[in-house]
């Protein structure tokens, strides 16, 4: 049960989550002289998909003619959804913020002349140096303590209130802006730090009136060991994959986009890494993913001479592409003061119809995060300390004092439910108009079914509950968005439409939550079309 008591604070920046995105952002605001505070739902420097592995980045010097071609490469792949000025922007912007992490004290690995190589960081020494930056920087940390809900008057959004684990006390922070840095949604998939990415931080700026994008790109799986949680699937590319009485499915070498997924919709699917043959190839894969090899090492496992089981763990927008849409350069939503910054916000404008996973997303976590940071303390610092009647904006999945008390919500069961819909192949990776539109009249059930149920008082039913609203209505906007593209298009599939349509080169926004409506909107400099 809840303590009872309220702690109240205020400040000028309000940043939601504390990976990668949500430090930049508590940073960037902090040296906009702003008063910040930054709330997590676990612990700063640890918890998320960034901090327990080690990411890659768009690390590229300022050549000009270097850039121009990987721009146009990726604005290729993003099915000409992504926008070429803004993947600069990224480019800069890492360039920039690499050589402060340097600075700071990063010990990026050197080639043979000594010259620093900064296109990769291990996770859990990069998130423990931006714990101590944030801190230096003046940053009021607040440690397992989630969100439940945003104040918002007519202003705009104003602060929020959530729940302290470590005293079972509530909080409320008035700010004048708030960044959404809460992780995109993996549905309690159990992949690597993603069990904390549940979509409440999404939930709470639509019930505010936000619109979403790129919803629909959103057909990620990520591959593991089946009794792992560890989704860095590269060192598979040294892999020998065979089926279970053995027979060899494929050899070495990259996997086709629908390899597994193919493979394991027939029949248990088994790796080797056979390929890495040497005792120097083998040392240099454990060195480059360490934590790839710690399940392997638990089970007695020599994945270099035995085979292991695989699975395939659904990132939703993780690694998928959709978020809170981005009305411009500082990371603002349709909603004034509220920044979305990191895997909370659409990744459109830079990957486009395809996977933000791996170097764009840890890179758009530190562009995103130093903009949203930045754009909040600019909004916040001029509408300056006046007093403001802010009222809790949250609906869905809270403690409701009318709630009938015989109708308890299970919030275990659905959590079931909607994994029901989200994790099975046939239903989101083989994705068909009649199987997803029966898959999303199901959600609509469970959504119905959260009306007038009493949610568990205690802490834990707290958070779990606002944890399942965010689940089930993440699922609703992928696929009503998924139905709307008549299209395969990236991430992006249907059966019935396996072309990719000139005509529906165009973003599809979503808003509402009980009732979702959606309207397309063009590239950047065009008219936003009506649906």
């Amino acid at each position: 049960m809840s303590s009872g008591k309220i702690t109240k604070l205020e400040a000028d920046v309000l940043v939601i989550g504390g990976g990668p995105a949500g430090a930049w952002a508590a940073w960037s605001a902090a040296q906009q002289h702003a008063k910040v505070i930054l709330v997590d739902k676990g612990f700063l420097g640890s918890s998320g998909a960034t901090a327990p592995g080690g990411t890659n980045l768009l690390y590229l010097p300022p050549d000009s003619e270097l850039r121009e071609k990987a721009v146009q490469q990726r604005y290729k792949e993003s099915g000409y959804l992504a926008e070429p000025a803004w993947i600069h922007r990224v480019l800069d912007q890492v360039y920039e913020s690499l050589l402060l992490v340097e600075k700071w004290g990063y010990p990026f690995r050197r080639d043979e002349q000594g010259v620093p190589l900064r296109d990769h960081l291990q996770g859990p020494e990069y998130m423990k140096l931006m714990r101590r930056q944030v801190s230096r920087a003046g940053v009021k940390i607040l440690d397992q303590s989630p969100a439940l809900e945003l104040l918002v008057d007519e202003h705009g959004v104003g602060g929020a209130r959530g729940i302290s684990r470590l005293d079972d006390s509530e909080w409320e922070i008035r700010a004048n802006a708030v960044v959404i840095a809460t992780g995109g949604c993996a549905f309690l998939s159990k992949g690597l730090g993603c069990n904390v990415l549940t979509g409440e931080g999404v939930l709470m700026a639509t019930e505010l009136g936000a619109e979403l994008s790129g919803m629909e790109f959103t057909r990620q799986y990520a591959p593991s060991a089946a009794f792992g949680t560890v989704t860095r699937g590269r060192l598979l590319n040294w892999a020998t994959y065979t089926a279970e009485d053995g027979t060899v499915l494929q050899g070495g070498g990259p996997r086709a986009g629908d390899f597994l997924p193919k493979m394991l919709s027939k029949g248990p699917v088994y790796a080797v890494l056979n390929h890495a043959d040497t005792e120097e190839k083998q040392q240099i894969l454990r060195k480059s993913h360490a934590i790839f090899f710690v399940p392997l090492d638990r089970a007695g496992i020599d994945p270099f001479t035995e085979r292991f089981p695989l699975t395939l763990r659904y990132e939703g927008t993780v690694r998928g592409t959709g978020g809170i849409r981005l009305t411009d350069e500082s990371c603002a939503s349709t909603v004034p003061g509220l920044y979305a910054a990191g895997d909370a916000a659409t990744r459109e404008r830079v990957t486009g119809a395809k996977s933000g996973g791996g170097a764009f997303n840890a890179s758009w976590a530190i562009s995103s995060g130093t903009w949203a940071g930045a754009g909040a303390a600019k909004h916040a610092l001029t509408l300056g300390r006046s007093a403001r009647d802010l009222r809790p904006a949250g609906r869905y999945g809270l403690v409701d004092p009318d709630a009938a008390p015989d109708r308890i919500l299970d919030a275990g069961g659905l959590v079931e439910a909607v994994q029901r819909e989200v994790f099975p192949l046939d239903i989101n990776y083989f994705r068909s108009e009649p199987v997803i539109r029966q898959s999303l009249a199901r959600l609509d059930g469970l959504w119905a079914s959260l009306r007038g149920t009493t949610v568990h008082p205690t802490v834990q039913g707290r958070v779990r509950a606002r944890e399942v609203a965010g689940m089930i209505a993440t699922a609703r906007w992928m696929y009503t968005a998924a139905l709307a593209r008549k299209e395969t298009r990236g991430l992006h599939s249907l059966e019935e439409y396996p072309e990719t349509d000139p005509a529906q080169q165009y973003r599809l926004i979503v808003s509402g939550i009980d009732e979702i409506e959606l309207r397309t909107e063009l590239a950047a400099d065009q008219e936003v079309v009506a649906r």
